[in-house]
């Protein structure tokens, strides 16, 4: 099984189209588990009406896909805790120009 880093590199493949900053930084990423040969993600939007929602969701699971050994990814979406900016990485901050 691929440990944390792999798991979360293939995540940062995946950009939100509206922000074009990759998930991980977003700080839309909540939990990631293995088992086997499967891997779980909670993960969030940046808001419950994302319309771009579906889409990262599916090039999120994708992504995993990708990884070597592993044949299932089962991302689930979380509305709890609410996303807010203070999750977001400090180079998303600085990619978007927030300080």
């Amino acid at each position: 099984m691929p440990d944390q880093t792999t798991i979360l590199d293939a995540l940062r493949t995946v950009k939100d189209p509206e922000l074009g900053v990759n998930v991980v930084d977003l700080g839309l990423v909540y939990t990631v588990q293995t088992r086997e040969d499967q891997v779980d993600v909670e993960m969030t939007l940046t808001s419950p009406a994302c319309p771009a929602g579906p889409q990262i969701l599916r090039e999120s699971a994708a992504a995993l896909e990708k990884i070597e050994g592993v044949t299932k990814a089962n991302v689930r979406l979380v509305m709890n805790p609410p996303w807010s900016q203070d999750k977001m990485s400090d180079a998303a901050r600085d990619e978007l120009g927030i300080f």
